[in-house]
């Protein structure tokens, strides 16, 4: 099954051609981050414009690059949420027509479920993102920690369309962390690869700050983390060695998400935990979640880094594994901003 997937839930505009829900044929994406860069962040209005101007190529050039005419494309799919809405509507609704043109299936699919399923991925040369280990795969139950701008959530996957959510941020998404505090010193846009890349220079020591909401079950909250770095700088001024203030930043963050997706799996005795989402493109958290679970005796997802930030072809994936328990959409479906998983 050749599944034509569009993702438009933020600022890239992707699209894919995905075979059997594993098989990567093609994955573009169109990045706008310069076109934000002046603002410091997403600007709703831009964002969707942008969509509208380059759709067409992208999904063009994914057609192109799989070798597969739209003709014998079996089913179309699209992200609906959750989502900038006026991002959402332009990809949606140009995956409606084309399924609506060649009268053939369409699924929509909800962004945080695509995140997890970019694990399902082969990424090329087709070797599979989910490690193998003594001739074993991925085994349902499994937790997988959902980490972006926009969300961070725990979810147990039970099984495919099986999900329990079991915490999510109370306040500041991890990457919307990154984001705000990056803006506050002012080293740059986007917050998270530039503070990756800062704290490779710095101490994660050199500042103790504080890892909220430890001792409770599996919700977050990074705005207390955030307003610690501010408070610091205003009592301290900015360090001399800012590579040890923002190192530490970032080990605060990545410690309250390892150390609950660790007791996550721990009580929920599941034998593998999963990585998604933009987030997940640290190479802190990456690292330390590598070393965590091979201590504690997890077998780890972790998918490659192209599949973190947004795709299409993680939407392609998940859409295979909706289709193949019949579940299909009306044309009718709308964007909704707020989705939940």
């Amino acid at each position: 099954m050749k599944i034509l997937a569009i993702e438009t839930s933020c600022d890239e505009t992707s699209a894919a051609v995905v075979k059997n829900g594993k098989e990567i044929l093609s994955n573009v994406v169109a990045s706008q981050v310069e076109f934000h860069k002046k603002y410091g962040g997403i600007v709703p209005e831009i964002a969707s414009r942008k969509h509208i101007e380059v759709i067409a190529a992208v999904v063009n050039q994914a057609l192109a690059d799989s070798k597969i005419p739209l003709k014998r494309i079996d089913a179309v799919a699209a992200t609906y949420g959750p989502g900038l809405v006026g991002s959402l509507i332009v990809g949606l609704n140009y995956a409606k027509a084309i399924a609506y043109a060649l009268k053939k299936p369409f699924i929509s699919v909800n962004h945080i479920e695509g995140h997890i399923y970019a694990n399902f991925l082969n990424s090329p040369p087709f070797s599979p993102s989910l490690i193998k280990r003594g001739g074993r795969g991925v085994s349902f139950p499994f937790v997988c920690l959902v980490v972006s701008g926009g969300h961070t959530q725990l979810i147990l996957i039970k099984d495919h369309g099986k999900y329990e959510t079991l915490g999510r941020t109370r306040d500041d998404a991890a990457g919307e962390a990154f984001d705000k505090v990056a803006r506050f010193l002012g080293i740059g846009y986007p917050g998270g690869p530039v503070i990756d890349e800062m704290a490779k220079k710095g101490d994660p020591k050199a500042i103790d700050f504080p890892r909220a909401m430890m001792d409770e079950a599996y919700d977050f909250s990074f705005s207390g983390l955030k307003t610690a770095v501010v408070n610091y700088v205003k009592r301290n001024g900015k360090p001399k060695k800012l590579p040890d203030l923002v190192a530490s930043f970032q080990q605060a963050a990545v410690d309250i998400l390892v150390e609950k997706t660790i007791k996550a799996a721990k009580n929920k005795k599941v034998k593998w935990i999963a990585l998604a989402g933009g987030v997940s493109a640290n190479s802190r958290l990456r690292a330390d979640l590598s070393s965590r679970t091979k201590k504690e005796g997890f077998d780890v997802s972790i998918p490659p880094l192209y599949l973190c930030t947004d795709n299409a072809a993680m939407i392609g994936s998940a859409a295979y594994y909706l289709i193949k328990k019949g579940k299909k959409s009306n044309l009718d479906v709308e964007a909704v901003s707020t989705l939940r998983i």
